[in-house]
């Protein structure tokens, strides 16, 4: 009887173990089942309870055994794999968010300062513009005022014979040579004075026929409109000389022609007249 108790104390301490060592386990495991903090958000997982006669440690344990006990685990790592993907997928959609806000924050600053060197261009030039218009008003204003002005710029005297109009080869020289210069340009007249020997209205008469000589031929022979030419036929009456205080009467007959001008001209010179505006009167 002895004996037996012997035998069976050694074999209930062998087969008490693996129960202890199952609750050591459990009371060690239990605090964190408790907590969800996990990169999942699921709850850590429970160790697995006590089965069969040798608990966890069954070293007669099948495959589907094994594969019931590590399929959770495998779950989890499924997840986290799943979820470190999610994970990098979203860093990289929010870095390539990122770039193109960059990039388009660059290219409308970009955008911004082209524009900025445009308006400062326009404002240049604009400056530029109202300075020249300030230039010109200021000219136009001078030009208006002395609009009537003129000025001698070139005269020509032309002797005829007593009794001759004809205009003789160096008269005509010399009508030519004072057309060519007015070729083209604008605020001028010409005057031209007639001034003939003799008496009374005869006189007059015969220097008014030299003074339409002279006309004609500037007219026919060099185009120059009408209205810029005055003709006066003086007859015989008095010029000046040099000395203010003597006149004295032309002998035979001859023709004086003065160019006059303004300010016209400066102006046309500063700014070309349109090609649709002719030679008009001034």
């Amino acid at each position: 009887m002895n004996n037996r108790i012997l035998i069976a104390l050694p074999l209930a301490a062998v087969l008490a173990l693996p129960a202890i060592a199952q609750n050591a386990s459990s009371t060690q495991a239990q605090p964190a089942a408790t907590s969800t903090d996990t990169a999942t958000g699921k709850a850590p997982l429970a160790p697995p309870s006590r089965e069969g006669f040798w608990g966890r440690v069954n070293p007669f344990a099948r495959k589907k055994y094994v594969q019931r006990q590590t399929e959770p685990i495998r779950d989890r790592v499924n997840e986290l794999d799943d979820l470190t993907a999610a994970n990098g997928k979203a860093i990289k959609d929010t870095d390539s968010r990122a770039q193109a806000g960059i990039k388009l924050a660059s290219d409308k600053a970009d955008a911004a300062d082209q524009h900025a060197i445009d308006a400062g261009n326009k404002a240049t030039t604009a400056q530029q513009t109202a300075q020249q218009a300030t230039t010109r008003i200021q000219t136009v204003e001078t030009v208006v005022g002395n609009i009537d002005q003129y000025k001698a710029s070139n005269q020509t005297e032309i002797r005829f014979r007593p009794g001759q109009t004809v205009l003789s080869k160096p008269a005509k020289d010399a009508l030519d040579e004072m057309a060519t210069t007015v070729k083209g340009q604008r605020g001028y007249i010409i005057e031209v004075q007639g001034f003939s020997s003799g008496k009374g209205q005869v006189a007059i008469q015969n220097s008014q026929k030299m003074a339409e000589s002279v006309v004609r031929y500037l007219v026919l022979n060099h185009e120059i409109p009408v209205y810029r030419i005055y003709l006066v036929g003086m007859g015989n009456a008095p010029t000046a000389t040099d000395d203010a205080a003597k006149t004295k009467h032309v002998s035979g007959g001859r023709v004086e022609i003065s160019l006059l001008k303004n300010d016209l001209e400066q102006l046309s010179s500063n700014s070309p007249a349109p090609a649709t505006s002719a030679d008009q009167p001034k």
